[in-house]
């Protein structure tokens, strides 16, 4: 069966200076630094320490493509958010199970989706990821409210159903043809959620029509659904389903898949997000701050293979 996606070539053209700020290739910083935003702690993990946790597959995931991390932890000044973001050069948004509106994450998710808005409107780049709950998010911060609806996706493995706006997306455009295929048809993408975003909502709001274009969507057998997403005029990015799993996370569930393809697929959606990240020239005020900052300073602690995240890294 011949892809849809046999020809990718047409998606290289280069779209700097089209709809986003100018960020080319001429000095990229090949140095980035990218922010993980921390949320609260799961209500009755074991292993919880101090208040607020990320799940370390986030920091390997952004590793493994080239870029370091910051963790961004929940209890900080407005005024040290700001620094922070004037240090780093991306920001991903993790999956997790907080309140979209009156969470400490959600809170620290407008400070940098804002802070994010102005300054590429500023021609400052700055992209942000969200991963399943982090689209979420963004969906919220966008419309302005909550218009997720239950899905039957919880622990469930899915090909993606690919939109024709994705065959001039930045995202996919450098994915090898064969990729593609699989991710059209095989079931590798893994898909731990039970709120989502209808097409049909999606389509009924003007704010996440303009501001969004859908690059594929999936189905529960009763809701079609965004999966993929990214912003039209801004360096903004959004998965429903987990790539950073496949390679990072070793619970022997439902829904898990560690085959060549979905590996490849982590690989390729964390590429593309670091060079996202690489076209930002945010730094920090020295190299002792810096190294400060890093994830380094912090050791991840292991929660056994049938937990949720093999590894979490906690934060007072």
């Amino acid at each position: 069966m011949s892809s849809p996606f046999a020809v990718p070539a047409m998606l290289a053209a280069c779209l700097c200076g089209v709809l986003l700020p100018v960020a080319c290739s001429d000095h990229l910083n090949y140095r980035p630094i990218i922010g993980v935003l921390a949320q609260e702690n799961i209500v009755g993990d074991p292993h919880a320490r101090g208040s607020s946790y990320i799940a370390a597959s986030y920091v390997k995931y952004l590793e493994s493509a080239g870029a370091r991390v910051v963790p961004i932890t929940i209890h900080q000044t407005d005024e040290e958010y700001e620094k922070i973001f004037n240090s780093i050069n991306g920001l991903l948004l993790p999956g997790g199970d907080v309140d979209l509106e009156t969470s400490q994450f959600s809170r620290l998710s407008k400070i940098f989706y804002d802070l994010s808005i102005k300054a590429n409107d500023a021609s400052d780049y700055f992209p942000i990821w969200g991963t399943c709950q982090g689209l979420q998010q963004m969906t919220v911060l966008t419309s302005n409210k909550n218009l997720l609806t239950l899905t039957d996706t919880k622990a469930v493995a899915l090909p993606l159903t690919f939109t024709p706006a994705s065959q001039n997306s930045r995202l996919f455009k450098a994915f090898p043809g064969s990729l593609l295929q699989s991710l059209s048809e095989d079931n590798i993408t893994s898909n731990f959620h039970s709120w989502s975003l209808s097409l049909q909502n999606y389509s009924r709001n003007a704010k996440l029509k303009r501001f969004y274009k859908i690059l594929t969507t999936n189905t529960d057998g009763r809701r079609e659904f965004i999966s993929t997403m990214e912003a039209n005029h801004y360096p903004f990015y959004a998965v429903q389903w987990h790539p950073e799993k496949s390679p990072f996370e070793w619970v022997d569930k439902p829904g898990m898949v560690h085959s060549a393809a979905s590996v490849r697929a982590s690989f390729y959606t964390a590429h593309f997000f670091v060079s996202e990240a690489m076209k930002s020239h945010h730094k920090f005020s020295s190299a002792s701050e810096e190294e400060r900052a890093l994830i380094y300073n912090y050791s991840p602690v292991f929660t056994g293979l049938d937990g949720i995240f093999v590894q979490n890294y906690y934060f007072d």
